[in-house]
């Protein structure tokens, strides 16, 4: 079955299609919603151009369209549906784990454009989770987080310490909540490694996030 990935960069969208690739899904392109201006990801402020980078490092193609969130659904669906003609998708593949509201959007999204959701991690401990995106060889950094963690923890690798670190301070392991986001670096998927610096950060609207530049 042919599938299209909501893309967030980061380490649940990238699990859940590793994923649904061992099922025996394919892949055959990401979506990814930019900001207003066009530049980084609305999710995860990741730059466009690691976003792409990271498309060929699977080699895949990746769709972008810039919105704001008051236009975010009805823009994601006409996506969804310009895809789907294109590549006769069948489904689409999405990162949430537990959060009911999140399902209900992606399989209203999905319908609208007649495609089946599968959401490959649904229901699965957090805390697994993310030791299993550790031992499948998923590398990710800390990209942006709330000021429980602080700006300290922008650029730190997901590892077992810092699983430590996060339920030390009573923080969600995988970060579900909005915690913090990621950047997957590397993967299975990936036929190379991406090398990005962490050259700045920076603090809005309470949360931080890291300047990256792609090496």
């Amino acid at each position: 079955m042919s599938f299209l990935c909501s893309w967030s960069g980061g380490k649940d969208s990238c699990y859940a299609m590793h994923i649904a690739v061992k099922k025996g899904l394919q892949p055959i392109v990401l979506l990814n919603v930019l900001n207003e201006y066009g530049d980084r990801s609305r999710s995860h402020g990741i730059p466009k151009e690691i976003l792409e980078a990271q498309a060929d490092a699977m080699k895949l193609p990746i769709h972008f369209f810039e919105s704001t969130w008051n236009d975010y659904e009805r823009l994601y669906i006409e996506s969804l549906k310009r895809l789907t003609d294109t590549y006769n998708l069948k489904s689409a593949v999405f990162g949430d784990i537990d959060i009911q509201s999140h399902r209900d959007w992606e399989e209203k999204v999905s319908n609208a454009a007649n495609l089946k959701a599968i959401l490959p991690i649904w229901q699965q401990s957090r805390k697994q989770l993310v030791l299993d995106m550790i031992d499948n060889g998923i590398e990710a950094l800390i990209v942006s987080c709330n000021n429980i963690l602080g700006p300290d923890f922008l650029g730190r690798k997901i590892d077992k310490k810092l699983i430590e670190d996060l339920e030390a301070l009573g923080v969600d392991a995988c970060g579900e909540n909005g915690e913090y986001h990621t950047l997957v670096v590397n993967a299975p998927l990936f036929k190379e490694k991406l090398r990005v610096n962490v050259v700045g950060k920076e603090t809005s609207s309470n949360y931080n996030f890291a300047s990256l530049k792609l090496l």
